[in-house]
C-alpha cells in the first residue's frame, strides 16, 4: 500500500533571463501560486493571491503565504505525507523566505518525502522530473517551464501558470505512487535508456535520507556535496 501523500510545487514570481541557472542566487525570487494534489483528490488546490476584484496578483502576499504554510501543517497533521521533486533544496526554502515561517518549513521540509533528495542521497546525483515522467509514460508541457512561467504570469496568462503548476502536481504524485508500488524508482537518461533506483521500503523522508550512506562519487568531477540542499536548514 502507498503512503498518504499531497504532492506540492510553487511556481516564482521574478523574472530572470533564460541563461540563469542557479535561480536561488537571484533571490528573493517571490511566488506567484502554488498547488497540491493529494492521493484522494482529482484535481489541484491552486493558491495565488487575488486583487479586491479577484484577479491575481503578481505575487503571493506574505499572510497568504503563512496561510498556505499552515494548509501544509494541517495536511501532514491529518496523516498525509508530503511528497516533492526537489522541495527540500528549493520550494520549502523559497516559501519559508517568503512567508517569514523558517521553523515550520524547515520541519515540513525534513519530515517530508523529496524524491531527487532521496536520490541524491543514494546515487549522487539529481534526477528531473521530466525525466522519471518519460518512464512511466508521462511528459511535462512542452510550452512552458518554470523559467517562463513568471513571464507568462506578469502577462496575465495566468490560467496557463496555474495549469502548468498543477501538472507538476500531478505528474510528482504518479511517479511518487508508481515508483513506491514498484518499489523502484525509474528514469530515462540522456542516452535514451530506461535506469533505476531501488526502493525496497519506499520513499525516505528528507531526515531518513539524510542517514543514508554516502554513495562512491569518485567518477564525478565535481560531486555536489548534501549540504547544497540542506545548507538552509542550519
Amino acid at each position: 500500500m502507498s503512503s498518504k501523500y499531497i504532492a506540492f510545487d510553487i511556481e516564482t514570481a521574478k523574472i530572470l533571463p533564460n541563461d540563469v541557472e542557479d535561480l536561488l542566487a537571484h533571490r528573493p525570487l517571490g511566488i506567484c501560486c502554488a498547488a497540491t494534489l493529494a492521493v484522494d483528490e482529482s484535481k489541484p488546490q491552486l493558491f495565488y493571491s487575488k486583487n479586491t476584484d479577484g484577479s491575481p496578483l503578481a505575487k503571493m502576499s506574505k499572510d497568504d503565504l503563512s496561510k498556505f504554510v499552515d494548509f501544509l501543517l494541517a495536511q501532514a497533521a491529518d496523516g498525509y505525507t508530503i511528497v516533492t521533486l526537489n522541495g527540500l533544496g528549493f520550494d520549502f526554502d523559497v516559501l519559508a523566505e517568503e512567508s517569514g515561517r523558517q521553523d515550520d518549513c524547515k520541519q515540513l521540509a525534513l519530515s517530508h518525502v523529496d524524491m531527487m533528495f532521496h536520490i541524491f542521497c543514494g546515487k549522487g546525483f539529481c534526477v528531473g522530473l521530466n525525466a522519471a515522467a518519460k518512464a512511466i509514460g508521462l511528459s511535462k508541457p512542452a510550452d512552458v517551464d518554470g523559467s517562463i512561467a513568471p513571464q507568462l504570469w506578469k502577462d496575465g496568462k495566468h490560467d496557463r501558470v496555474l495549469d502548468y503548476v498543477a501538472q507538476d502536481c500531478k505528474i510528482t504524485l504518479n511517479v511518487a505512487v508508481t515508483s513506491e508500488k514498484k518499489r523502484a524508482f525509474r528514469w530515462i537518461t540522456t542516452r535514451g535508456t530506461t535506469a533505476s533506483f531501488d526502493i525496497p521500503s519506499g520513499w525516505l523522508t528528507v531526515r531518513e535520507a539524510m542517514k543514508l550512506p554516502l554513495p562512491d562519487t569518485s567518477w564525478m568531477n565535481n560531486p555536489w556535496p548534501r549540504s547544497k540542499f540542506t545548507v538552509w536548514l542550519g
